[in-house]
C-alpha cells in the first residue's frame, strides 16, 4: 500500500491567490518590464539558441560572469532555479534528521517548510515588537538547538526591516552554524555581507534575479560561498536544473545590470513617498523598509483590504499570520499604481 511520507499531512504548501489583478502589488515584483536595451539582446541571443540541446550542466558561463563581479571564482558560485531552489537544497544538504534550522520569525514563510522537507527541526525565533532582531536571542536559540543552519533574510520579507552589517557579522562570528544571508532584496538596500565571505568560512550569501532585475518569470538565483559549501549543495541539485533560456537571459541581465538604475531610483523615491503618505493616515503604522514593498498595520485593516480589492489592487494580506496581526504588505508600484493605492486607502 502506498501512503505519503509522514509529516506531509500537516505541512501547509506555499500558496497565494491566483488572481489577475489590474494592479499587481502582491508578489514584490518589479512593476516595470525588462529595459528595452536588455530585451533586444535577449531576443537576439534566444533566436540563435539551439533548443534541441541541453543547457550547460554546471551553468559555468553564468557562474564565471557572476564570480567576476565579486572577485571570486566560479567554484564559489552556485546557480539555481530561483534562490528558493538553492535554499531548499542547502537545508537538505546541511540539515536532516536530528538537526535544527534556526531563523527569525516572521520572515520568509518557506524557511520553515524547507526545514521540514529536509527532516530538520525548524526553530523560529520571534522578532522584537518593531520587527528588529535580538541577535543574542537568536544565537542562544542556535546554541541550544545545536543548529546546523541559521537563515537570515536581509532586508527581511515581509517586514522590510534590515539587519545592520555589524549585527550580521556578530552573529556569524559567534556561532558554529552555517549562516545563510538571503539577500533577495539587496539591490534596494545597497549593503551586503559579501565582504565577510573571505573572513568567515561559515557564511553563505543567496541572491535572486526575480526582484530588482525583474526576472521573476525566468526563475534564477545564485549562492556565493566557500568552495566546499557550494560543492556540497551542488550534490543535491538535479542535473540541468536551470534551463538554457534562463541561463542565457540571466547572463545578459547581469552584464547589463546598470540598466536597472533608473527603476531602482524610482523605487526608492516612490517608497519614501508612500511611506510618508500612508504614515500620515490616522491609525496606520508603516514599518521602515529598504525593499520594494511596505508592511503596514491598521486596526481597520479589513476595511482597507476591501477598498483595495474593490479597485482591482492586489496586495498580500498577512493580517491573520503569526506575528503579523492586522498587517498587509504592499509592493511599490509605478507612480500611477501607487497613486491608485493612496486613493483607495483614503477613500
Amino acid at each position: 500500500m502506498f501512503v505519503p511520507r509522514s509529516g506531509l499531512e500537516v505541512l501547509k504548501p506555499y500558496s497565494v491567490e491566483e488572481i489577475q489583478w489590474p494592479i499587481r502589488l502582491d508578489a514584490n515584483e518589479n512593476p516595470n518590464d525588462m529595459p528595452q536595451a536588455i530585451k533586444t539582446k535577449v531576443i537576439e541571443k534566444l533566436a540563435a539558441l539551439p533548443f534541441n540541446r541541453y543547457p550547460e550542466i554546471s551553468a559555468q558561463s553564468l557562474k564565471e560572469t557572476i564570480a567576476a563581479g565579486f572577485g571570486l571564482t566560479a567554484a564559489n558560485v552556485l546557480i539555481g532555479n530561483g534562490s528558493s531552489e538553492i535554499l531548499e537544497a542547502l537545508c537538505y544538504a546541511f540539515g536532516g534528521a536530528g538537526r535544527s534550522i534556526v531563523y527569525p520569525s516572521p520572515s520568509f514563510s518557506m524557511y520553515g517548510i524547507y526545514a521540514k522537507l529536509a527532516d530538520s527541526q525548524p526553530v523560529p525565533v520571534a522578532l522584537n515588537a518593531d520587527y528588529t532582531l535580538d541577535a543574542d536571542k537568536l544565537l542562544a536559540a542556535a546554541n541550544e538547538a545545536a543548529a546546523s543552519v541559521v537563515l537570515l533574510c536581509n532586508p527581511n520579507n515581509p517586514t522590510g526591516v534590515v539587519l545592520p552589517p555589524a549585527q550580521i557579522e556578530y552573529i556569524v562570528a559567534n556561532t558554529k552554524s552555517l549562516v545563510v544571508v538571503d539577500e533577495a532584496y539587496h539591490e534596494f538596500y545597497g549593503k551586503s555581507s559579501v565582504n565577510l565571505l573571505g573572513k568567515y568560512p561559515n557564511l553563505a550569501i543567496a541572491r535572486t534575479f526575480s526582484k530588482a532585475y525583474g526576472l521573476a518569470a525566468a526563475r534564477v538565483g545564485y549562492l556565493l560561498a566557500g568552495e566546499d559549501i557550494a560543492q556540497t549543495i551542488g550534490k543535491v541539485l538535479l542535473p540541468y536544473n536551470v534551463n538554457a533560456l534562463t541561463l542565457a537571459t540571466a547572463e545578459i541581465v547581469y552584464n547589463m545590470r546598470q540598466e536597472f538604475a533608473v527603476s531602482l531610483a524610482e523605487n526608492s523615491r516612490e517608497r519614501e513617498r508612500m511611506t510618508a503618505a500612508l504614515g500620515a493616515i490616522a491609525g496606520v503604522t508603516v514599518y521602515p523598509s529598504q525593499t520594494n514593498f511596505l508592511l503596514i498595520k491598521s486596526d481597520t485593516m479589513a476595511a482597507m483590504v476591501a477598498r483595495l480589492s474593490a479597485r482591482g489592487i492586489g496586495i498580500r494580506d498577512f493580517s491573520t499570520a503569526p506575528g503579523l496581526t492586522d498587517c498587509i504588505r504592499i509592493g511599490i508600484g509605478t507612480p500611477d499604481e501607487n497613486k491608485a493605492v493612496l486613493e483607495a486607502v483614503t477613500a
